[in-house]
């Protein structure tokens, strides 16, 4: 089990025969999971890249109520809508935090007030909090001192990263108002500049090396 082996830490992952990737995160509510399908095949060829982890090309798809959640570090969830997790989904996920799995909820812009319900249901006695510019996901690879980039403008309102902390690790990592995603996908679909591309790929890198190597 993949997860499992997160306790013997960067090392132990990269020498793994397996290859890693991420876990796009299906889920039922009505928002679109699918969003920016550019988006995580872009982020893990960066991984390959720039790191000596081995990743596959492309990310696989989990429903919290799949066994193949077990074989990933790392679970991303995107969409513009309504999310909803049921109460086996809900003790699932948390039970795959605990053990030393990591969530990415990146909002695409509309999935604010449901996954903030959500995530409330699922840690009932913690608080999202905002991660301090000095954690090691904002400088594991590469540099990030205010924290969070922006990538899209949505609100106008600055780039925030909230967390959910469980023994002093960051488990659960909320991008609000920047949408990591749509800086992730091909350079032609959104038009960003490639310094808002790029910078997109980086905090991307940061946070799969932070997971993998957090435990």
């Amino acid at each position: 089990m993949l997860v499992a082996s997160l306790a013997g830490g960067l090392p132990a992952l990269a020498a793994a025969q397996e290859l890693m990737t991420v876990g796009r995160l299906q889920y039922d509510g009505g928002g679109d999971w699918y969003a920016n399908p550019s988006s995580l095949p872009n982020l893990l060829k960066a991984i390959g890249e720039r790191t000596p982890l081995r990743v596959a090309a492309r990310e696989k798809v989990v429903r919290l109520t799949d066994d193949d959640l077990w074989q990933v570090p790392f679970i991303y969830m995107t969409g513009h809508g309504n999310v909803r997790w049921s109460d086996p989904e809900r003790a699932t996920l948390r039970r795959y935090l605990e053990q030393g799995g990591f969530l990415h909820v990146d909002d695409n812009y509309g999935m604010d007030e449901s996954i903030r319900r959500e995530i409330a249901r699922l840690f009932p006695e913690r608080s999202l909090v905002e991660v301090p510019w000095d954690h090691p996901v904002y400088r594991v690879v590469y540099e990030f001192p205010k924290g969070l980039p922006k990538v899209h403008e949505h609100d106008g309102k600055p780039a925030q990263g909230f967390g959910i902390f469980l023994e002093g690790r960051l488990a659960l990592y909320y991008s609000y108002q920047t949408d990591l995603g749509d800086g992730w996908e091909d350079p032609d679909v959104h038009r960003d500049p490639p310094e808002k591309h790029e910078a997109a790929l980086r905090m991307g890198v940061n946070l799969f090396m932070y997971a993998v190597g957090s435990r």
